[in-house]
């Protein structure tokens, strides 16, 4: 069975990660209020990135990682930013990139 991981974008600006084996009658479902406690207190919310997996069990593992992800991080993945996706995995562990983590650059 296929299934879906998605990332949604909130009223507030922030940011939903979720799996589902039918991405079409999810979205209804957290437009209608019937989602995660977190969207349907920020309705409404918009879908911004997903990925299709050939088993759910992979679209729940991927949930999962990206769920850990920064911000930054996850707006790098929605924007197809490879580079800095990139950059962000590497600078999990490394204080040197606190700058680049922070927005200034580096």
């Amino acid at each position: 069975m296929t299934g879906y991981t998605y990332i949604l974008e909130c009223s507030d600006g922030s940011y939903y990660t979720g799996s589902t084996k039918d991405l079409h009658l999810r979205l209804a479902q957290h437009q209608a209020g019937e989602g995660a406690n977190h969207t349907r207190k920020r309705l409404p919310v918009k879908l911004v990135y997903y990925e299709q997996y050939p088993r759910i069990d992979e679209a729940f593992h991927r949930e999962k990682q990206i769920q850990g992800w920064s911000r930054k991080k996850k707006e790098a993945l929605i924007n197809g930013m490879t580079e800095e996706l990139k950059k962000a995995a590497v600078c999990m562990n490394n204080s040197h990139c606190s700058r680049w983590l922070s927005g200034a650059g580096g």
